[in-house]
C-alpha cells in the first residue's frame, strides 16, 4: 500500500527543518494500530499491522512519497529561555489529507538521533509511549483539542535512563507541528523571510479566514489567542494537568501536544502537581490559564517583525491583540461550567455558584470526576447506571445543592434534557493516574499489553457508565496514588 502524501512544511525554506531518516530498529513488535483514525487517513489498518506497516512505525523503512524532516525550534522551558531546541527524537514523516479533507502530519517518535537530539539518543522508553496512547486516546474521546495516535511499536532494543527500559515508537498525527517556540526560534535570529514564509504557511493551514483580514497576521494571533483560550478551558473542565507547558510544547493548530509528566487529578486541588521537575508549581493545575497567557505573549513577540513594517505600530498591535486572550478565556470557562453545571441561560450569580462549588469540592477533598457525574445523575433518577456506589454527596454539600437546584428551576428545558446535556460534558472516565501506572507496569515488566489494550478500549467511551466498570471510575486507594509523573526525555 502507498501512503498518499502530500508534503508542504517540506518545501519551506530550508533553515526550518533537517532532512532526516528515523533510524532503524532491532526488532519491531506491533503493538496497536488506531484503526479509526487510519480509515480517517486514508490508511488500510489490517496493512498498518503487517509487517511491512510495522516496519514503518519503527522506522525501518520510509514509504514512497515520505520527505523525513526534523523540524527545528526555540522555547521557553519553565521560564528560561533555551535558543535551540528542535526534534530531538521525532521525524516528520509527510502529510496526508483524510477524508475529512484536513491535513495532517504523520510524525514517529523515539525515532532515532536528528541534529536537534542535543546528545540524547533520541529514543523512547516504552512507559512514556503507552502513556501518550493511553492519554491522548482519551483527551480525544472527552472532546479535547489533541494530537493523536496512529500506531505504537516496540522496538527491542533497550533505552537508558536511571535504568534500561524496553524502548517503543509512536506515529503521531497532529494538524501540524509548529509550535510558538517554532516562531521564536526564527525571531531571536532575526531571520524575517523565515518569519514570513513561516506565517503565511499557518495562515493558509489553520486559518484561512484571516486572508480576509486587513492585517492577515494579526487576525491569526487573535484566532491562536482564541484556539488557546478553548484548549485550555477544555482541560480545566475535566481536571487535566498538562505538566510541561512550555513554549516549545504549545502548536499554533490549538491541540495538545507532548503528553510527557501530564495527569488527570482525582482529589480536587488547584494546587495540584503532578511533574518531577516543577519544583516550583509554575505548571500547577491552577496556573495554566496564566501560562497560556505568558507564552502567547512570547508569541506575540515573535510576532512583531511580521506584523507592521513600523515596529512601534507592530507592538501595539500585538499588545492590543494579546490583551483579548483573558476575555476570550473568561468567556468560554463559565460557559463550560455552566455547561457541566446544566445551565443553558445566563445569570449573574452562575460564577459565584461555579466557584462555591469547587471550593466545596476542595474544602471536602472530593474526587473531581466523579463529582461532576453524580451532580449529573442528582437532575434525574439514572438507575443502574449510577456512580453513586463510588461517591456521594456528604451533609457539607446539602446548602449548595439546595441553592444549585433552586437555579435549575429557571432553567425552561425538561429535566431528562438539562441531564443529558450534563452527562454528555461530565465524564464517569478519566486515564486515572494509577490506572495508567498498572497498564506501563504490565507491559514493562510481564509483557503484558493486554491491561494497556482493556484501558484504552473503555476510555474510547467515556461519558458511558455501568457498574461492570467500576474499577475504571473509582479514585485510587491510598497505596496507589500516583504523585509524580515523568518526562521520557
Amino acid at each position: 500500500m502507498q501512503l498518499a502524501f502530500d508534503n508542504t512544511y517540506s518545501q519551506l525554506p530550508g533553515q526550518l527543518y533537517s532532512k532526516q531518516a528515523p533510524t532503524p530498529v532491532s526488532e519491531p513488535g506491533l503493538i496497536r494500530v488506531n484503526h479509526a483514525l487510519a480509515e480517517l487517513l486514508g490508511i488500510d489498518p489490517a496493512w498498518l499491522e503487517s509487517e511491512e506497516g510495522v516496519k514503518i512505525v519503527a522506522g525501518n523503512l520510509v514509504p514512497e512519497g515520505a520527505d523525513p524532516i526534523a523540524t527545528v525550534y526555540a522555547g521557553h522551558q519553565f521560564g528560561s529561555w533555551n535558543p535551540q531546541l528542535g526534534d530531538g527524537r521525532a521525524v516528520l514523516l509527510g502529510e496526508v489529507v483524510g477524508k475529512d479533507g484536513e491535513r495532517y502530519d504523520i510524525q514517529l517518535k523515539g525515532s532515532g538521533q536528528t541534529p536537534y537530539s542535543r546528545m540524547g539518543d533520541g529514543r523512547a522508553p516504552l512507559g512514556p509511549v503507552l502513556r501518550e496512547y493511553i492519554v491522548s486516546e482519551a483527551m480525544y474521546a472527552l472532546g479535547v483539542p489533541t494530537s493523536r495516535m496512529l500506531a505504537a511499536v516496540t522496538t527491542g532494543d533497550p533505552v537508558f535512563r536511571e535504568e534500561s527500559l524496553p524502548g517503543g515508537v509512536l506515529a503521531r498525527v497532529a494538524k501540524s507541528h509548529i509550535r510558538f517556540g517554532t516562531f521564536q526560534f526564527f525571531a531571536a535570529r532575526e531571520d524575517i523571510e523565515a518569519l514570513r514564509a513561516l506565517t503565511d504557511h499557518v495562515i493558509d493551514r489553520h486559518y484561512p479566514d484571516a486572508r480576509q483580514a486587513d492585517n492577515p497576521v494579526q487576525a491569526m494571533f487573535e484566532m491562536v489567542c482564541a484556539a488557546q483560550a478553548k484548549l485550555v478551558v477544555s482541560w480545566q473542565m475535566l481536571g487535566f494537568i498538562h505538566g510541561v507547558m512550555n513554549t516549545d510544547n504549545m502548536l499554533l493548530s490549538g491541540e495538545t501536544i507532548d503528553y510527557g509528566p501530564c495527569a488527570f487529578m482525582d482529589t480536587y486541588d488547584p494546587e495540584t502537581v503532578f511533574s518531577s521537575i516543577d519544583h516550583g508549581g509554575r505548571y500547577a493545575y491552577r496556573n495554566q490559564p496564566g501560562i497560556a497567557h505568558w507564552n502567547l505573549a512570547c508569541l506575540a513577540q515573535a510576532l512583531v517583525p511580521v506584523l507592521d513594517d513600523n515596529e512601534d505600530k507592530a507592538v501595539e498591535l500585538a499588545r492590543d491583540t494579546l490583551e483579548k486572550f483573558p476575555g476570550f478565556f473568561l468567556d468560554e470557562n463559565i460557559s463550560g461550567l455552566r455547561r457541566k453545571l446544566g445551565l443553558q441561560t445566563m445569570q449573574d450569580d452562575d460564577e459565584a455558584l461555579a466557584k462555591d462549588f469547587l471550593d466545596l469540592l476542595e474544602s471536602t477533598q472530593s474526587d473531581f470526576t466523579l463529582a461532576f457525574r453524580r451532580l449529573s445523575e442528582l437532575v434525574s433518577d439514572s438507575g443502574e447506571d449510577s456512580v453513586q456506589d463510588l461517591y456521594d454527596f456528604d451533609d457539607a454539600c446539602a446548602p449548595w445543592l439546595s441553592r444549585w437546584r433552586a437555579r435549575l428551576e429557571g432553567e425552561t428545558r425538561p429535566a431528562d434534557e438539562i441531564q443529558a446535556g450534563m452527562l454528555a460534558v461530565n465524564p464517569a472516565l478519566v486515564p486515572r493516574n494509577h490506572l495508567v501506572e498498572e497498564a506501563i507496569n504490565a507491559a514493562q515488566t510481564d509483557n503484558d499489553f493486554s491491561v494497556f489494550h482493556t484501558l484504552v478500549d473503555t476510555l474510547s467511551t467515556p461519558f458511558t457508565y455501568a457498574p461492570h466498570l467500576a474499577k475504571f471510575a473509582t479514585p485510587p486507594q491510598p497505596g496507589e496514588v500516583v504523585r509524580q509523573t515523568f518526562c521520557g526525555t
